[in-house]
């Protein structure tokens, strides 16, 4: 698999499975002769530069007279292929319109002297192996589903392949194209984000491609755009399946020429930059349902990585919160120490059976809420169990503690931290029977505290 990413990574389209296998979707590009004496006939594109014409030396040779002896190349720059004439007699067409360069896409039909031949792109199924390794710059995982999109991260972050990452919210989209950017020639150049989502319709060319002073209402002065500003560097576009249909061309534009034009602007500005997409939609299914450009599509695609959702991944819940616990601000102390050094084995399953509709996300604000009521090192089954009774899930998938806010910072504190002791309190009783010695074992807290604190409640229990 890494013999073939480097001798041909102008044809990849790497697309993690559907199915939960180990099989990634290889994206294949050739030319298939349509009409002409050399009917059938047909080559892979896995050079930079294709020459194409009746001399013996070209890469694809052609038995027709009407063509040139040498008339166009296919060369392939920036992601993209694009189609050169090389001053033939008859001239080259592309979809039945004559010209000297064009990009090509699936489907097109080129027409040289008598003979037609078609752009062809298609899938097959590859086995790769997944990494031996547990952890991706940001992203962390032991399951084969996120060692087998290692795998695939660690061949194509070298090189500049535009990359598409979909997945649901809160999956760490964000994580992969910082990963990724970490691991590239690009590291230490801009890595920037821009949310489509996040920015008035009316306001994202200005923000993407600059705007010269002017240019509207408001524009006071020049200012660069998201592209310029990732000059050298990496661009990150969250939520691409939001981006509106009149701006869909312009940015495919932006990408083939690797050019822009600030709003109001006349001059071009060349850009020197790798794509990274994410969203939580798919994308195919809407090109298919005509919300998103087929061609626009396939410029980015060359790598596309599906995140599974947590759910599908049990497996990694601990590595995932011995990395949060670890590296999470929240988790440590006034001097930098960690607050929270273990999750208890009853937690720790609590969590592998919930189905986490906010993914890596939620998992992070639980530990976050769980941790602030953790008087000793170790997370335990009731702080897990207190903060799931006080959530409640928005339709978005994301969650929130219930508090009064209409109550003073204090009070509303206090508040939750009685619900939470008393919640606690009862639950480690009835697991232990009513046994107070042994529920102070478990929760690590002294005797005589624990006493005190169910004389509070009211809560009985055996000595």
């Amino acid at each position: 698999m890494t013999d073939m990413l480097e001798q041909e990574p102008q044809t990849q389209l790497l697309k993690t499975a559907d199915d939960g296998s180990d099989a990634v979707t290889l994206r294949k590009c050739q030319l298939v002769v349509l009409q002409g004496v050399d009917k059938g006939k047909k080559i892979s594109l896995h050079k930079n530069s294709t020459t194409i014409g009746k001399r013996e030396t070209n890469d694809f040779v052609l038995s027709d007279k009407t063509v040139s002896r040498t008339h166009v190349a296919i060369d392939y720059t920036a992601d993209s292929f694009v189609l050169r004439d090389l001053g033939s007699t008859n001239g080259s067409y592309l979809n039945g319109s004559r010209v000297k360069e064009a990009y090509l896409a699936p489907g097109d039909v080129i027409k040289m002297g008598n003979t037609q031949i078609e752009f062809r792109a298609f899938d097959e199924k590859v086995k790769v192996a997944p990494s031996s390794n547990e952890q991706f710059g940001l992203l962390v995982g032991t399951s084969l589903k996120m060692r087998q999109i290692f795998g695939i991260l660690e061949r194509i972050a070298p090189t500049n392949a535009s990359v598409i990452v979909e997945g649901e919210t809160g999956t760490g989209k964000d994580l992969v194209a910082q990963s990724i950017h970490e691991h590239s020639a690009r590291r230490s150049r801009p890595f920037v984000v821009f949310d489509c989502s996040a920015v008035a319709p009316n306001l994202i060319e200005s923000e993407l491609f600059g705007h010269e002073k002017g240019a509207f209402t408001g524009a006071i002065k020049s200012r660069r755009g998201a592209f310029e500003e990732a000059h050298g560097g990496t661009i990150f576009l969250d939520e691409i399946g939001e981006l509106t249909a009149e701006l869909q061309p312009k940015l495919l534009r932006a990408l083939e020429q690797r050019q822009v034009k600030r709003v109001g602007g006349n001059t071009t500005i060349n850009i020197d930059v790798r794509i990274i997409c994410a969203t939580n939609k798919n994308l195919r299914t809407e090109v298919t349902e005509g919300r998103f450009r087929e061609d626009l599509y396939y410029r980015l695609s060359v790598v596309k990585i599906i995140i599974p959702p947590v759910r599908e991944r049990p497996e990694d819940i601990p590595a995932l919160i011995e990395h949060i616990l670890r590296d999470s601000k929240f988790n440590r102390g006034p001097e930098g120490g960690l607050r929270v050094t273990r999750i208890d084995d009853d937690a720790l399953k609590l969590l592998q059976r919930y189905q986490w509709p906010g993914n890596v996300r939620e998992l992070v604000n639980t530990l976050e809420r769980a941790t602030s009521f953790v008087e000793s090192e170790t997370i335990t089954r009731g702080h897990i169990d207190f903060v799931f009774s006080h959530m409640e899930h928005e339709e978005e998938g994301t969650e929130r503690l219930v508090v009064d806010k209409q109550l003073p910072f204090k009070e509303a504190k206090q508040r939750v931290l009685e619900v939470f002791e008393k919640d606690y309190l009862q639950d480690l009783l009835d697991r232990n029977n009513g046994n107070l010695s042994a529920a102070a074992r478990e929760a690590g807290i002294d005797r005589k505290h624990i006493r005190n604190l169910l004389k509070k409640y009211g809560i009985n229990a055996k000595e």
